[in-house]
């Protein structure tokens, strides 16, 4: 009868508990036990990145137009946050995160679809000028040039290049601004928690 091998620590042992005891001591034991462990959650988060892979590479373009736009709207919210409606110059109320404020379109997604993700394009705008007024394009107008300047308003209004755009190019727009979002969080949180000192 040949000399069995400890699992764990490879090293040949005489069995003293069981004819199936596979391991050389207790603690050899515990610490196989607790190799295998490591072992099936590593498994278990590499089957989850492999599944979480697997869904990305089947979202449709619409999908991913939508969550890119999600992580638009979230930076322009937050990058506006300071700076008040672009019509109306009234202070926003509530956090940027929560939808206390619409991330408005200067020229609309439905005329101006090739715009959707151009940040010239979309500013923070309090909800009675983006809902009730329409966008309120007059005054958006006269916000947009004192913050970006009357040549970039009117490159914009001129703008007609179409934009077709692949899903790796979304997923990309996506993540650029999900970035960008996250950057601004770390930025107001550091200045909030500096200021209350």
């Amino acid at each position: 009868m040949s000399t069995p091998i400890c699992t764990h620590c490879a090293k040949p042992f005489e069995r003293r508990y069981t004819s199936m005891q596979a391991v050389c001591s207790p603690r050899c034991a515990a610490r196989k036990v607790a190799a295998d462990k490591r072992a099936k959650a590593e498994a278990a988060k590499a089957e989850k990145r492999a599944d979480r892979a697997k869904r990305e590479a089947m979202k449709t373009l619409p999908e991913l137009k939508t969550e890119a736009k999600t992580q638009m709207h979230l930076f322009v919210r937050l990058r506006d946050q300071a700076a008040g409606c672009i019509s109306c110059g009234q202070p926003f109320q509530g956090p940027a995160v929560g939808g206390a404020f619409d991330a408005g379109h200067y020229r609309s997604v439905g005329s101006a679809k090739h715009l959707q993700f151009d940040p010239r394009n979309v500013h923070g705008q309090c909800k009675h000028c983006n809902d009730y007024l329409g966008g309120d394009p007059v005054r958006y107008r006269v916000g947009l040039i004192a913050r970006i300047g009357l040549a970039e308003v009117e490159a914009l209004e001129c703008d007609e290049t179409p934009r077709k755009y692949t899903r790796d190019q979304v997923r990309e727009l996506r993540e650029h601004y999900r970035a960008e979002a996250n950057r601004l969080k770390k930025r107001l949180d550091s200045a909030e928690t500096g200021c209350c000192r």
